[in-house]
Order: C-alpha cells, then sequence, then structure tokens
C-alpha cells in the first residue's frame, strides 16, 4: 500500500541524532492505541480560512508505536463531501466507539458514531443532527447516555441519546438550549461579506465577537451537574445547570468573564479541569492568556443536592462555582499578539503541566503546575517549543503521556515529540507524517471485549462527591474522578498498557544512563 511508505516522510531518531529501531505491534492489530486524525475538507464552509489542502477524503487512522513514537497509516475513510470539515472526535470512555462531528457554517452540523477495530477499520454505527451550525465539541455525560454538543457559529447546545451499550444514537435531539434565545445572527459568512475567523485584527474581532460563540461544554468532574461554556463570542465562561434526570440543560445559573478585564478581548475556547486540584484552566485564544480559576466545590455540592431534592435552582442565579486567581501569557511578551491565536489547552495526565498551542507563534507552550502551598494549581513557564510546522491547531498525548503528537493545520503535517515526565519539554522525534489540513488528533486505546476495565458505580461517584475536601478552592480531587476533557481515554487495553509501561521504562533507563555518563565524565 503506497500510502503506508508515503505518507512518513522522515527517518526515525531518539530525538539525539541516533537511529532508533521500530518494533511494531502484533500484525493482527489484537490490541494497540490508535490516532484517528481529521482534516478539513471544503474550505469554503468554515468560519476561519485554512491555508493547505483541502482534503479528499477527511479521516486517517494511524497504530501507534509506543517504543519509538512511530505510527503506521491503517485506514483512510470519509468522503470530504459527505463527512465534511470533521473537527472534533470524541472517543468514548468504555467502548470501542468515537463520535467525530462536522464543522460548516451554512448547513447543521453532522455527528457520526464510528465502531474501531484495532486493525484500523471503522464500521459507521449511525449519523445524528447537531441541530446547529459549525459544530465544535462533543462530551459524554457520567451516565453514559447522552452526547452534548456545541455548535460554534450560532452558539447551539444539543442534547443526543445514546446507547450505554453500543454507543450508537437512540434518537435524535433530545433537548436543545440556545444562548441568543432565539436572535438572528449578527455576523456574515466569509463568502458573504464576512471576516475571516483566523486573523485577530481589530476589525476582525468587532465582527468575531458581534455574536456569542459557544467553543466548548465541559461537565463538572465530581457529579457532572454544572456545565461550564466556553463563549469566544463574549469573553464569558456561562455556568449552566445540567439536570441529570432530565438530560437537559435548564438554566444559565452564572456568567463570568473570562481573563482579567483589561478592555481587550480575551475569546476563551477551551476549559479543563485539573484532576488533583479544584483548579480550571481556561485557554483565551485572542489574547493569547492562560486563566487559572480555583473551584468551589462545597456550591457545586450544596447544587447537586437541591438538584437531587427537585428543589428550584432559582437561588443559584449569580452565584459563581469559580474564582479568577492568575492570568498568564502563552507567548514570549515581545511577540505581537496580533500575530498569534491559541489553539488547544489541556493539563498532562500527571497533573504537573499545562500545554498550549500557538497558531501564529507555531509553538507549543509548556506551564509547570505548581503543588505546594496556597499557589498549588497555578502555572510557571517552562518554554516555546516549535512544532515543525505552521498552525498548530491541535495535539493530542500518547496513553502514557510521553509522547505528543501534533496536527500543523496549514502544513498540511503532523508531528511527533517526546515528552520529558521531569523537566516538562519537549523534543522531535523525527517522525513526522503528511495529512491534508489536520485539525484534530484522537487518542484511541483499543480495548478488547475481555480486557474492559470496570467503570466505577454511580454511587461510589456521589459519595465522594458528598464529602469534598474544600481547602481554599484547591484541595485535591479524588484520583479516579471521572474528568471530561480531550485527554479523557485511558489505557484500557490490559497488552498496550503494559506495552506502554514498558517502553517507559526502556527510556527511563537509558536517560540515567545518559545522566550517569555525563557524570562520570572527567573535568576539564
Amino acid at each position: 500500500n503506497q500510502f503506508l511508505f508515503e505518507s512518513r516522510i522522515s527517518s526515525i531518531t531518539d530525538g539525539g541524532g541516533s537511529t532508533v529501531t521500530s518494533t511494531a505491534p502484533d500484525e493482527d492489530g489484537s490490541s494497540g492505541t490508535l490516532f484517528f486524525v481529521t482534516s478539513y475538507s471544503n474550505f469554503e464552509k468554515l468560519a476561519h480560512g485554512p491555508r493547505g489542502t483541502q482534503a479528499k477524503l477527511s479521516i486517517h487512522i494511524y497504530r501507534f508505536n509506543p517504543q519509538d513514537g512511530s505510527m503506521c497509516l491503517l485506514n483512510i475513510l470519509g468522503d470530504g463531501n459527505q463527512v465534511l470539515n470533521p473537527a472534533f472526535s470524541r472517543f468514548h470512555p468504555d467502548l470501542n466507539v468515537i463520535y467525530t462531528c462536522t464543522e460548516d457554517i451554512e448547513n447543521n452540523g453532522q455527528i457520526f458514531a464510528y465502531k474501531l477495530n484495532a486493525n484500523g477499520e471503522a464500521t459507521q454505527l449511525s449519523q445524528v443532527d447537531a441541530g446547529g451550525t459549525s459544530t465544535c465539541y462533543l462530551t459524554i455525560d457520567k451516565a453514559r447516555t447522552h452526547l452534548l454538543a456545541v455548535n460554534y457559529w450560532d452558539s447551539t447546545l444539543a442534547v443526543i441519546p445514546i446507547s450505554p451499550s453500543t454507543g450508537e444514537f437512540t434518537g435524535n435531539i433530545h433537548s436543545m438550549y440556545d444562548p441568543k434565545g432565539g436572535k438572528g445572527m449578527v455576523a456574515a459568512a466569509k463568502k458573504d461579506g464576512g471576516v475571516n475567523h483566523s486573523c485577530n485584527d481589530d476589525s476582525t474581532i468587532k465582527m468575531r465577537q458581534a455574536d456569542p460563540h459557544s467553543h466548548a461544554l465541559v461537565l463538572d468532574p465530581y457529579v457532572g451537574t454544572i456545565a461550564y461554556v466556553p463563549d469566544l463570542g463574549k469573553d464569558l465562561i456561562r455556568e449552566f445547570f445540567y439536570d441529570r434526570e432530565s438530560a437537559s440543560i435548564e438554566m444559565e445559573l452564572n456568567i463570568l468573564p473570562s481573563g482579567l478585564c483589561t478592555g481587550k478581548p480575551d475569546g476563551p475556547r477551551y476549559f479543563e479541569f485539573h484532576p488533583l486540584y479544584n483548579i480550571a484552566y481556561v485557554v483565551n485564544e485572542l489574547s493569547s492568556t492562560v486563566a487559572v480559576f480555583s473551584v468551589d466545590r462545597a456550591l457545586i455540592n450544596e447544587i447537586a443536592i437541591a438538584a437531587a431534592n427537585r428543589e428550584p435552582m432559582e437561588r443559584f442565579k449569580g452565584r459563581s462555582t469559580l474564582k479568577l486567581i492568575q492570568s498568564i501569557s502563552t507567548i514570549p511578551c515581545a511577540f505581537p499578539h496580533s500575530m498569534n491565536t491559541c489553539g488547544r489547552l489541556t493539563v498532562h495526565q500527571s497533573g504537573r503541566f499545562v500545554v498550549v498551542s500557538n497558531r501564529g507563534h507555531q509553538s507549543i507552550a509548556i506551564f509547570r503546575i505548581m503543588s505546594k502551598g496556597v499557589r498549588a494549581g497555578e502555572l510557571k513557564s517552562v518554554g516555546y517549543f516549535h512544532t515543525r510546522g505552521e498552525t498548530p491547531r491541535h495535539f493530542q498525548f500518547d496513553s502514557s503521556g510521553q509522547y505528543l503528537i501534533v496536527a500543523n493545520q496549514d502544513s498540511d503535517s503532523i508531528a511527533v515529540f517526546n515528552f520529558n515526565l521531569c523537566s516538562g519539554e519537549i523534543q522531535y522525534t523525527g517522525n513526522e507524517y503528511r495529512v491534508p489540513s489536520p485539525n484534530f488528533v484522537c487518542c484511541c486505546p483499543i480495548q478488547d471485549d475481555d480486557d474492559a476495565l470496570p467503570v466505577a458505580p454511580t454511587e461510589a461517584v456521589e459519595e465522594m462527591f458528598q464529602n469534598p475536601c474544600i481547602n481554599g478552592g484547591r484541595s485535591p480531587s479524588p484520583p479516579d474522578s471521572d474528568l471530561e476533557s480531550e485527554d479523557s481515554t485511558v489505557p484500557t487495553s490490559k497488552d498496550a498498557y503494559l506495552s506502554e509501561q514498558l517502553a517507559k521504562a526502556h527510556r527511563e533507563i537509558e536517560e540515567l544512563r545518559r545522566q550517569l555518563a555525563i557524570m562520570q565524565r572527567p573535568e576539564e
């Protein structure tokens, strides 16, 4: 297959110049981690303006090798005219099912559910209308019975039923919420005289922020009853009450600024919780900043108890579960902000680092998370690292957290980096692959049916929630709390997990040997 060879465009190295022997997984594909990479296929249907190549087939599936960070292309699918501009994917936490949604400002987005096999086969299970335009984010609720979708262009939020046993859609939209209250859009699409949302000049920002633009929806990781929605168009974080019984977004409880209120636009894009501290992070696309918030779990607890008792929610209106405690830049202080917009933010699964992509500065910004004292959860810059391409719209860690895969949208490539778990620095592996206009990378640790890990009972999770340890909003959360983020997948295949841990041990031994050799060198 020519794709298996032409997709690889550079040699495999360990990042230090020496060649690494690749040890691929078993050829029968019985276990391992896949990466599901999506691409833009029709630029005219987008709010922004990619500069790469339009994809004829919009989905690439790779097998990942944890020994050296290399990837083997297994499948290319998705007619670009039908699976149009898929730009966000969510791997089911319990099943070998992935959901991907289409980005189209003219027609309602479509959400596809695929069953994945370890050999790269993807079988479409079902398809559903997202109820709004330019669908950009998907979240699965704690009960695994509903998918929540965010539509960027018209800002609407949709709740769609899914089967907890198969993952397929069991019906159309169950409930909808429109922050605009049914009002029409002010701004026009690009082809109708509207602005290019890739730009960050004053006139573009003015039109981008003429309307609300919901960009994500993250449920609180404790009981899943507060839905946090960054509104890029209005510089706000919206806090909604998500009624788990009725599976609907019932009420907007509070809104708060996503940054320091400097008078300049922020443009909140993504929101993510820390896995240990009562802390949340927001990346502001337009101001190139990360805002750090403490989380009031006592208030979340109060809201959840009231909801369980079917009490009115009106008394919680205007009370925020968040408090801004820090804002930090994602780019060097001298670099022009108008030349950069932020892409993705994530908290590393170790809980020690926050990672952000800069589109314009063409870098990955890495921050160390402070772990002691009253500043626990706040950020300190580690550095900026070039992504070996243009417009790093998205990136993803492998299941071990030791490799970072970056989608360089406008240079038609994905690049793989080693991630140092001690320092937080990244180093290019030499592994790079040609993909037209890649916009999203999803880690899919495929499991055999017999290897599925048990899911914590809802009662146990709620019991942990009922007795939170509150200490200035920064006390530890339960280590097994159900964090909902793009990295919420875990290595659920035993063989894949053991393979990755073995590879990790080999790398740590080699690093120790290298450091020992340096220490034993005679002083000059």
